[in-house]
């Protein structure tokens, strides 16, 4: 099982690279603008997303000025020279949305990363400036059944933010 599911991983990677290369570009460019700048990367996620806001600010190479936006009371802390990561399952996780459109009313970028879905109401990928889609739209793994199991929406995202953050260290060594 462990060989399927790390082929099936390895297929989900390669996915996200090939389809979200420019994107994940784009992001990392607009995500940059604070360093540039006297701003911060806020990085707001929640459930096992949070694993993106530790990597970013606890790991051994933490991203440069990253801080945890715990949800829509801390916003007042953002301004417009920083730049927010919104992480979330898919494109209409409430919590997400709300904060994406409380971003739009403040006038501050943001790059969101989630999984496109179809549904109705409102959508994450309409609000941010630039959209990374993980790709994850079901388990990755088949039971007997004929379900699917195995959605590593933490690891699709880690993937995600590394790609995000190796390019703003290439940018900011440029820079």
């Amino acid at each position: 099982m462990l060989k399927m599911f790390t082929t099936q991983l390895s297929g989900l990677f390669k996915k996200i690279q090939d389809k979200e290369d420019l994107s994940i570009e784009d992001g990392a460019r607009l995500l940059a603008q604070a360093l540039i700048g006297d701003g911060h990367i806020f990085i707001f996620a929640e459930n096992e997303l949070t694993a993106v806001q530790a990597e970013a600010v606890h790991s051994k190479e933490p991203l440069q000025r990253a801080r945890v936006l715990d949800g829509l009371q801390q916003l007042e802390q953002v301004t417009v020279a920083d730049r927010v990561l919104i992480m979330s399952r898919t494109i209409r996780d409430s919590s997400a949305v709300a904060i994406g459109k409380a971003l739009e009313e403040k006038g501050i970028p943001f790059v969101s990363v989630a999984t496109v879905d179809e549904g109705e109401g409102d959508a994450l990928n309409d609000l941010a400036h630039v959209h990374i889609d993980l790709q994850l739209k079901k388990g990755l793994l088949p039971d007997e059944e004929g379900n699917r199991y195995g959605y590593p929406a933490s690891m699709a995202a880690l993937y995600v933010y590394y790609g995000l953050k190796f390019t703003i260290d290439e940018i900011m060594e440029e820079y």
